[in-house]
């Protein structure tokens, strides 16, 4: 499998050491590197001959914030995947960073085998979706007072169509394009007009819409 390599950010020193001694457990884990805070990591990555594949940002730090630097990595660097590691699950916070473009959100005291799992499906799938996220969506969905307009699914075509309910059902590209008997190429051709023409960012935006127009609940 592919090696994957990892951005540790947070300013406890004894924490960025903890997890990459962890990290160096996993199968995947590929070169990993650390930083303080956000501008730290962001230097850090323009100088580094080999961008991460996978930032694990911390929230509350000081310099630059996680969501600053979720912002900034977003729009510098929008193939990297971000995992936010929070000591608290406040749902409000988490909708603002799905709406940014971060992957997927995982409390510090989780098991060492989601972390594992998580960094691996924003790699290969996109995002990683666990009861965290799922909540936070759900309630987000009971906090509007009226459902959005479904006429931007007017827009997609019937591949498309299909092919946006078959992601947010969790499905790989790869299994996507397998099922469909097409090319992996194809389908990421379909998931990148998907976006732009429903105005999403990510797969994460895309499992949101789903939500929050009731395909999915």
């Amino acid at each position: 499998m592919e090696k994957i390599n990892i951005c540790i950010v947070d300013d406890h020193t004894l924490f960025r050491k903890a997890m990459i001694r962890l990290l160096s457990s996993f199968n995947r884990t590929g070169q990993m590197v650390e930083a303080e805070n956000g501008k730290a990591c962001l230097e850090l990555i323009k100088k580094s001959a080999t961008q991460p594949d996978v930032v694990l940002l911390d929230l509350d730090m000081p310099v630059m914030n996680g969501v600053d630097t979720a912002e900034a990595i977003r729009q510098r660097y929008p193939d990297i995947k971000i995992i936010i590691l929070t000591m608290h699950d406040n749902q409000k916070y988490m909708m603002h960073m799905i709406e940014i473009g971060v992957h997927s959100f995982l409390l510090k005291d989780c098991e060492p085998d989601e972390l594992e799992r998580a960094i691996c499906a924003v790699v290969d799938k996109d995002y990683y979706h666990n009861d965290m996220m799922v909540a936070a969506m759900r309630r987000s969905v009971k906090l509007k007072s009226e459902r959005p307009s479904f006429n931007k699914l007017t827009e997609l075509t019937d591949r498309e169509r299909e092919i946006f309910m078959l992601i947010c059902s969790e499905m790989s590209l790869k299994d996507i394009s397998l099922k469909l008997s097409v090319s992996e190429r194809t389908i990421h051709t379909h998931k990148a007009n998907i976006q732009q023409k429903l105005g999403l960012k990510n797969t994460v935006s895309m499992i949101k819409f789903a939500y929050d127009n009731g395909f999915i609940s």
